[in-house]
């Protein structure tokens, strides 16, 4: 394998992102060798160096996963809870990666999730700056008409700022005031498309997320997940501008 920059062993192996492994030696965390590392640039070869962080051997993981998951309603996005309510580890307790869960859905929320063990993608994944497209389907309970649509892609004032839809259409009206409604977003604010409909006095009854900028929940069953094939990984990576 050769000798690789120490931030990127800590990324492979699971450890955190890039930027966040840079944090974790300059904060003299990460030893190689039974010496402190605390400046940025060093390499080493994972294969024949002992690298620790806080005093614990990490394990090189170079196979990568990636994972596509349907998150219930009624589930933390978190790997762990120290109140034992339900979270996203105990639906990948068989597996051996430390995985990432690449952004979050708040708990009454559900649908796709990407997990993974590559840091580098989750950093990026979930950085404004590469503007990775959200895809919502929405269970509205009042009146939606077609300034609510304009409204939306103009957008509407929240307590932290402007938000703003790329896209709105309905996808299926079962009464007048009860519909389904399709919205794309590049944005990530916490409970950012339940505040814009809150704006507009219409209640969201249900919220699936059901893209993640080229990765769709497709025919994944509530509760159930898959590993992303060659083709989804090739349009995710190009997205994040990420050589595999």
């Amino acid at each position: 394998m050769g000798v690789i920059r120490l931030q990127k062993i800590l990324a492979d192996a699971g450890i955190a992102s890039r930027r966040g492994s840079e944090e974790l030696i300059l904060s003299g965390r990460v030893s190689v060798d039974g010496n402190q590392i605390t400046e940025l640039g060093s390499k080493f070869d994972p294969e024949i160096s002992v690298v620790e962080v806080d005093g614990e051997k990490i394990k090189s993981n170079m196979a990568k996963t990636y994972i596509a998951f349907y998150k219930p309603r009624g589930v933390l996005s978190t790997m762990t809870d120290p109140e034992n309510r339900p979270n996203l580890g105990e639906f990948f307790n068989s597996r051996n990666e430390r995985l990432f869960h690449v952004g979050r859905l708040d708990k009454d929320s559900e649908g796709l999730i990407l997990l993974t063990n590559d840091g580098d993608l989750t950093h990026r994944a979930t950085h404004p700056s590469y503007g990775l497209i959200k895809k919502y389907l929405i269970e509205t309970e009042g009146e939606f008409t077609r300034a609510n649509i304009e409204t939306l892609l103009k957008g509407v004032m929240l307590e932290d700022g402007m938000a703003r839809a790329l896209e709105v259409k309905v996808a299926r009206e079962i009464n007048p005031k009860h519909h389904w409604i399709e919205v794309s977003i590049h944005e990530g604010r916490f409970h950012i498309v339940r505040r814009m409909f809150e704006s507009l006095e219409i209640e969201v009854l249900r919220l699936i997320r059901t893209d993640f900028g080229p990765i769709s929940i497709g025919e994944t069953k509530e509760g159930r997940w898959r590993i992303l094939n060659t083709g989804e990984l090739n349009s995710l990576f190009k997205a994040l501008k990420l050589n595999q």
